[in-house]
């Protein structure tokens, strides 16, 4: 919905009312991620996409039932091989696509949410989903189907779904996607009990997701970029050597950029969610990046090297100027103590040392750390 945020708050403000399609969940090879929106405004203008264009005209015509009945609907689109009039996606892939009514006293917390989009501060909408789609099938809100939204942001919570523990447990986990940035189907009781997850909820979140930026093209750091892509980072790969920062050795890297470190860091946003692994061992590389890296709002900076390594880093570090207070938010030698040998296991190692941090892990054995909470 990010894209059509600013289509949306015109319509809204006109007070027009309009149906909002979402890509929900996806299989296979589909076309769009979920979050993917389009929009049907009561004039018949359409904003935005949830397919490239396989589906759209179907869901152009649910969005206008929609409208009419005012009911939320869900609906699964697959491949149409059989039947050449059958509405499908050709590329194989799978989606399932929520349909809600907004605009005009209709989701009257929306307003809020794209202003919150429109000046970069998280926020998430929550909405139970009217029913479980079946391929070529709409499911409507029945007669007592849960169809408000919850509006979350790391401090409020707007809206209900009916039941405070209800929202209260759909807000934890609303919260733990908007922390990396993810959109994705949550499962709930009905009254917000753990065990009994029998209602799926939508949870769509706008944060951009936290940055990791890896420098030096090494193998470690091919292995650093995988699993920090895995875990929801946006990958920045920077080296100053073109024929190390290729395409095929990072696959996985939303950005390579050759270019001194220091340069690029100069020239780059860096904020308190971005992550700096330092992977390039080579003082002319490392001690210019350093130094500009540690006055940066980063929550976290790492860097390789032996213990030795590390002791010549800071000894240079201190000659250019840096204070003890600014050291001491470099963890070098990088990553926590497990025994790591292989790229990697040394980049599970890194990337644990990160986590535990974000979250306020200890980075010990579960079972030594008694009677912590597993989760806090």
């Amino acid at each position: 919905m990010r894209d059509i945020a600013e289509g949306l708050a015109s319509w809204s403000a006109a007070g027009l009312r309009f149906a909002v399609a979402t890509v929900v969940r996806t299989w296979k090879s589909a076309p769009r991620r979920p979050g993917a929106s389009l929009a049907v405004a009561e004039d018949g203008e359409v904003i935005g996409s949830v397919s490239g264009g396989c589906v759209e005209g179907a869901v152009y015509e649910l969005a206008r039932e929609v409208l009419r009945t005012g009911e939320p609907a869900l609906v699964t689109y697959g491949v149409s091989d059989d039947d050449a009039l059958a509405v499908g996606l050709t590329c194989g892939g799978i989606i399932e696509i929520l349909v809600r009514p907004a605009g005009a006293g209709r989701f009257p917390e929306l307003p809020a949410v794209l202003e919150d989009i429109a000046a970069g501060r998280p926020v998430a909408v929550a909405m139970p989903l009217p029913g479980e789609g079946a391929a070529g099938g709409v499911i409507g809100g029945a007669t007592g189907e849960l169809v408000a939204e919850l509006v979350v942001t790391p401090v409020s919570v707007l809206g209900t779904l009916g039941d405070s523990r209800l929202d209260s447990a759909v807000a934890e986990r609303a919260r733990g996607l908007l922390a990396r940035g993810g959109t994705d189907v949550v499962r709930v009781g009905r009254a917000g009990e753990e065990r009994r997850a029998d209602l799926p909820v939508f949870v769509q979140s706008f944060a951009p997701p936290p940055r990791l930026m890896v420098f030096g093209a090494i193998d470690f750091a091919s292995s650093v970029a995988r699993i920090g892509k895995f875990l929801g980072y946006h990958v920045t790969v920077c080296d100053a050597r073109p024929v190390f920062a290729t395409r095929r050795r990072f696959p996985d890297a939303d950005e390579l950029v050759v270019s001194w470190p220091h340069r690029y860091l100069d020239e780059t946003v860096v904020d308190e969610n971005t992550v700096i692994c330092v992977l390039t061992h080579d003082p002319k590389f490392d001690i210019p990046l350093l130094q500009r890296a540690l006055r940066t709002p980063a929550r976290y900076i790492g860097a390789m090297g032996s213990r030795r390594t590390h002791e010549d880093r800071l000894r240079r570090l201190r000659e250019a100027g840096l204070d003890e207070p600014e050291l001491a938010r470099l963890a070098s030698p990088i990553g926590l103590d497990l025994g790591a040998r292989t790229p990697e296991e040394t980049a599970v190692a890194i990337m644990a040392e990160i986590i535990a941090l974000r979250w306020g892990g200890t980075g010990r054995r579960l079972v030594e750390t008694t009677p912590l909470p597993i989760h806090r």
